[in-house]
């Protein structure tokens, strides 16, 4: 009974992958400007003010605009790596959660935490 228990939960451990068990579904970004107080839009969503911290999803780009009046507006895209824990543990326990993270990008995460503008004055 123990033995076959054992059995179970290695079988049930090595047919999951790593980082679609255990990585965060969302990360962190911290947006700020100089002067704070614009808009921060998200892939076309107003999310807010700056200072704000955004919770984005790690496998997909983000374009961020930042508008305020009286300011040039300012384009950035915070894109993604590969999260090279997860890779090193996933190739530790076998293929398959190699091929399940890399299906899923769950070993992804945003290449940042945290991005800063500076706005320029519009010229008249």
């Amino acid at each position: 009974m123990k033995k076959t228990f054992v059995l179970f939960i290695i079988a049930v451990f090595s047919l999951q992958s790593c980082a679609t068990l255990l990585a965060p579904k969302k990360n962190t970004l911290a947006v700020t400007s100089n002067p704070s107080g614009a808009d921060v839009i998200v892939n076309g969503y107003k999310m807010g003010k700056t200072p704000v911290e955004l919770s984005l999803a790690p496998n997909q780009n983000h374009t961020i605009e930042y508008r305020k009046d009286g300011y040039e507006s300012v384009g950035k895209v915070v894109g993604t790596k590969t999260g090279a824990l997860w890779v090193i543990l996933d190739v530790l326990t076998g293929l398959v959660p190699v091929i399940v993270d890399a299906a899923t990008g769950d070993w992804k995460q945003l290449e940042t935490k945290q991005i800063n503008v500076m706005l320029e004055k519009k010229e008249n």
